[in-house]
């Protein structure tokens, strides 16, 4: 067995990056609204352009609780990529 010794300011810091990387991982993962970029991410596409005639299609769900914010529904991103998924032969 191995024993490492971290002196306590380095300790606190490690622990302290530890938590910020959970937090973000969990966020991430139980977030139902994203952001653009995620939603495209998510989509497979690097075009505004696509995203937004898709939103305006009707095809994604967004919301828009600000003038220049625009949110995404997860659950719709996903049932549009299901519905659009193909069998294999």
């Amino acid at each position: 067995m191995q024993v490492i010794c971290l002196e306590e300011a380095a300790f606190y810091e490690l622990v302290d990056q530890v938590v910020t990387r959970l937090r973000e991982t969990s966020s991430q993962v139980n977030s139902r609204w994203v952001d653009d970029s995620e939603a495209m991410r998510l989509l497979g596409i690097k075009s505004k352009t696509t995203l937004q005639k898709l939103r305006d299609e009707g095809k994604i769900r967004f919301s828009q609780p600000q003038k220049k914010i625009i949110l995404y529904d997860r659950h719709s991103i996903d049932d549009y990529l299901n519905s659009n998924a193909r069998n294999t032969f």
